[in-house]
């Protein structure tokens, strides 16, 4: 803060323009910081360098989300997974930007943004990496608009993180750390299964008035292809979507895991004759509690699968509303199918991983129980 002061008492001289970024009666304030003049006087070219670095580059024709930027670990030469190819050509370097390797200051960087009324998009480049940025996420930003009482929040804070098991990224590269931020209320966290629901939840997430975690399955990157809509369109939020619809089994996950509990359903069916409804949760915080228990409800048997270690996985929590809310209704116990309780291998992952052999024998258990 101390630092802050200096380096404003340094630009006194500026004349700051007080044209609005975002809405709200803090925008403008929050614009005067962000977005210098034309006409400031600036003395030298450090001192206007400084200041260029937060400017905008207005968009030709004013979308829904407001003056937005982002920025994060190599970000600005397209990402290590070219998610932003193009855009610091399209939009500029002052609206697509590189940091440092600080995921605790992304953070808080895109906390202070989308208090002064910016749409703040910040990639943390791996999910595994998220840790340091935990104290913003929980106890900044997920309680900004609580202990104002409404009168700042960060809303327009979305939060981008590559997710999951690739195949070969053992540690510090395969993590699916969703069950750590399901326990904070303030934020929600999304997770896409395929390229279309990605853009649609994207864009949701960066429209909701409240901060969002948004993983992207990694290994989806190189392996899904769809055909995507051009036009902008959103996914409702906190809605999950069945994606096929069954009688005998409910079987419940997210991200990747949408495309095994697929093949497992088909499997099901052919060697079983075992009707599966198949269920992407697509939100987990806040869940969609209603569509699942109305499953369970027809189907009587549940079945739950995440890459996350069993315990204390967000398997855990669906468990256990559905065994609160449609106790009479099951005619099995639940099944989780998840990762072990063991940091992510490398040459194993292939024994970590809730494959479709686990998830098929757990079917056949709940079916003969």
């Amino acid at each position: 803060m101390a630092a802050a002061a200096r380096f404003f008492s340094r630009r006194a001289n500026f004349k700051l323009s007080l044209s609005a970024v975002g809405t709200g009666a803090h925008s403008s304030f929050g614009a005067a910081l962000l977005k210098p003049s034309p006409n400031c006087n600036s003395r030298t070219k450090t001192q206007r360098r400084h200041a260029a670095h937060f400017t905008f580059q207005p968009d030709p024709v004013p979308t829904q989300y407001g003056e937005w930027f982002i920025f994060g670990e190599d970000v600005a030469f397209g990402g290590v997974f070219r998610c932003t190819v193009g855009l610091r050509d399209k939009y500029g370097k002052d609206r697509v930007f590189n940091t440092p390797l600080c995921e605790q200051g992304i953070v808080g960087f895109g906390i202070g943004a989308a208090v002064a009324g910016a749409t703040a998009i910040a990639e943390i480049q791996f999910a595994d990496y998220i840790y340091p940025a935990f104290d913003q996420i929980v106890n900044e930003a997920a309680k900004y608009r609580y202990r104002s009482g409404n009168l700042f929040d960060c809303g327009s804070l979305t939060i981008r993180a590559p997710w999951g098991c690739v195949g070969h990224g053992s540690l510090y590269h395969s993590q699916s750390p969703e069950a750590f931020f399901a326990h904070c209320p303030g934020i929600k966290v999304v997770i896409p299964r395929s390229p279309v629901q990605a853009k649609g939840l994207l864009l949701s997430c960066i429209a909701d008035k409240n901060p969002c975690i948004f993983f992207e399955p990694k290994i989806l990157y190189r392996a899904a292809v769809e055909q995507v809509p051009e036009e902008p369109y959103t996914i409702p939020l906190s809605q999950a979507e069945i994606l096929q619809e069954g009688s005998d089994v409910t079987l419940v996950t997210w991200g990747t895991q949408i495309h095994v509990m697929k093949e497992v359903a088909a499997m099901a069916q052919e060697k079983l004759g075992v009707s599966c409804e198949v269920i992407d949760l697509q939100t987990i915080l806040p869940w969609d509690t209603e569509t699942i228990c109305k499953s369970v409800v027809k189907t009587g048997r549940l079945l739950i699968s995440h890459e996350a270690p069993i315990t204390g996985g967000f398997a855990a929590e669906i468990s256990s509303t559905v065994q609160e809310e449609c106790f009479l209704n099951l005619e099995a116990p639940i099944s989780r199918v998840c990762g072990y309780d063991t940091p992510f291998p490398h040459i194993f992952e292939p024994f970590y991983i809730p494959d479709k052999w686990k998830c098929f024998e757990a079917i056949k258990k709940m079916i003969n129980y």
